[in-house]
């Protein structure tokens, strides 16, 4: 997960915010935290309202994913919900 983020945001800064790890780059970008049964993964609601189809499989909520154990991490998912999540915030810095 880890590894994913970093690749697809280069720029964000690593910290911890709300106890659990968060990148930054022009504001949160997003933050993820595992939990007894699943990684919770929270890209904010316009990236689950964007990507609503693929996330179909997995539990939603208005601004966060879980990631079951059960199954594997969709790797390429989450890089393209963070590239998302950079293009949005740089646009709103534009603003």
């Amino acid at each position: 997960m880890r590894k994913a983020i970093s690749d697809a945001a280069p720029g964000a800064k690593e910290c911890i915010s709300y106890a659990i790890p968060t990148y930054k780059l022009q504001g949160n970008l997003v933050h993820f935290g595992a939990t007894k049964n699943h990684i919770g993964f929270y890209p904010s609601p316009s990236a689950i309202i964007h990507f609503a189809k693929e996330l179909a499989n997995y539990k939603t909520a208005k601004g966060s994913v879980q990631f079951p154990y059960t199954k594997a991490l969709p790797l390429d998912l989450i890089t393209e919900i963070v590239k998302f999540r950079v293009k949005e915030n740089l646009e709103k810095k534009k603003k």
